[in-house]
């Protein structure tokens, strides 16, 4: 069975254990004969994979009365794989899905990290600074790279912990929010579970 979660840039799939991406600009899906289940942000592709009948798009599986009409399929998605906890995803954007009981309650989003980083410099080049994200949050900072690593994640951790369940990071930079969330697991294949999830009641 093949698992393909399409973004913007690329082609993520796994293959059994095999984990590898394509690029959205080069990769022909109609090279692939065998079946593969996917879902897709790219409404190009999209468009491309309409026509090939061997590629099955999971969303038209997914009741999204449950969720909202506007909201990503890949959180969609990495939501449907937990029962209770909360789902960070750290990439371009930053996106926080509670999940209790298996029921979807909401969710919010962040600006990710270099958006973030790129914001404070275009304020002023005096905070052109990386975050740092092993200082301490219950202290207020005393010096500008705290100060801007504080107010970027301050609010984030305080939200997040507020709903006392478990955390689950995926996304590029969810090494970086560990660091915040030590407690955390980080579960890089979230989207692929919650595909299998589907796919085993479909």
């Amino acid at each position: 069975m093949i698992l393909c979660d399409i973004g913007n840039t690329s082609y993520h799939f796994l293959d059994g254990q095999r984990d590898f991406k394509e690029s959205v600009n080069s990769f022909n899906p109609t090279s692939i004969t065998k079946e593969v289940y996917y879902i897709s942000v790219n409404s190009a592709v999209n468009e491309q994979l309409r026509h090939l009948e061997n590629w099955i798009n999971l969303a038209s599986f997914i009741d999204m009365d449950k969720y909202y009409a506007t909201m990503g399929i890949d959180r969609v998605v990495a939501s449907m794989a937990v029962e209770d906890g909360i789902v960070i995803d750290a990439g371009s954007a930053i996106t926080v899905d509670v999940v209790k009981d298996s029921v979807f309650m909401g969710g919010f989003i962040y600006p990710g990290v270099r958006a973030m980083s790129a914001c404070y410099k275009n304020i002023s080049p005096a905070l052109d600074y990386s975050f740092n994200f092993s200082l301490d949050l219950e202290t207020l900072p005393k010096n500008s790279q705290d100060a801007i690593s504080y107010g970027f994640l301050k609010t984030l951790h305080r939200e997040v912990i507020s709903h006392n369940l478990p955390i689950i990071l995926t996304g590029g930079d969810a090494t970086f929010f560990k660091e915040i969330f030590p407690q955390a697991n980080i579960n890089q294949k979230l989207i692929f579970d919650g595909m299998k999830k589907i796919i085993s009641i479909i």
